[in-house]
């Protein structure tokens, strides 16, 4: 039997899972002073994940959105940017409400993305203004390294679709040797030139935040594989910081 009484939606603003706030960035847009909002959940689980606990979704945590826009609007005029990240922000079905709500604040917007849903993906780029995509390996090894069936696919759905947006991007690889052999990690770089990407960032792996201890702590990548990659791009850079770090 259906109830007379219409049952009310539950806004987004208490329906969104966050997982963190960073008020102020220098590395998560590179180039830009941001802040940084993490979203609960991601279907991956990669060896060397920076914010493990953020990849279950469980129960929203604490920290509300109205703290997050009052401080935002507090700090509008030092910022330039705002960044979604995670996890994978785009398991979060309140993104675009969100992104939409700090574009009304007149805030650029950028998002950190493994490319884990494309579809969801594809949604939201008309929406933003950058995107940093998280290569993790080469095509053969995607599925082994997340531990996700059909990752590699939808991998290379929301790399095509990032590159055919027109977006400002980067493309990034983090190395670690015990998890990306040489070979994977310049077949991924690539990966990345074929579809047309315009930035490649090869980012050093640090132990901070990973739950798999028996990695090694350190990880440099030869200098002829950081030339190799070099060379495959006008615009390449080799970083040491983490971008999308949660505490």
């Amino acid at each position: 039997m259906n109830s007379p009484y219409p049952i009310p939606e539950i806004p987004w603003t208490s329906r969104i899972l966050l997982g963190g706030f960073e008020p102020r960035s220098t590395v998560n847009w590179p180039g830009r002073i941001v802040a940084t909002i993490y979203l609960r959940g991601c279907p991956w689980r990669c060896a060397y994940c920076h914010n493990p606990h953020l990849q279950k979704r469980g129960c929203a945590p604490s920290l509300s959105w109205e703290r997050i826009a009052a401080q935002l609007e507090a700090q509008r005029a030092d910022l330039q940017g705002v960044v979604f990240s995670g996890g994978e922000p785009t398991a979060e079905s309140t993104l675009p409400e969100a992104i939409a709500a700090v574009r009304a604040m007149g805030l650029p917007v950028g998002l950190q993305t493994s490319g884990a849903y494309p579809e969801r993906l594809a949604a939201v780029l008309p929406l933003l203004d950058w995107v940093g995509f998280d290569l993790k390996t080469d095509y053969a090894g995607y599925d082994q390294l997340t531990g996700a069936p059909g990752s590699a696919a939808r991998v290379t759905h929301s790399a095509r679709v990032i590159i055919a947006s027109g977006i400002p991007h980067e493309f990034r690889l983090t190395w670690h040797h015990e998890v990306l052999s040489e070979e994977a990690a310049l077949l991924a770089a690539h990966f990345a030139r074929h579809l047309g990407a315009q930035r490649f960032v090869l980012q050093l792996y640090r132990q901070e935040g990973v739950e798999i201890t028996e990695l090694a702590p350190d990880s440099v990548p030869s200098p002829a594989l950081v030339e190799q990659i070099r060379a495959l791009f006008a615009d390449f850079e080799l970083r040491s910081e983490i971008c999308g770090l949660a505490d």
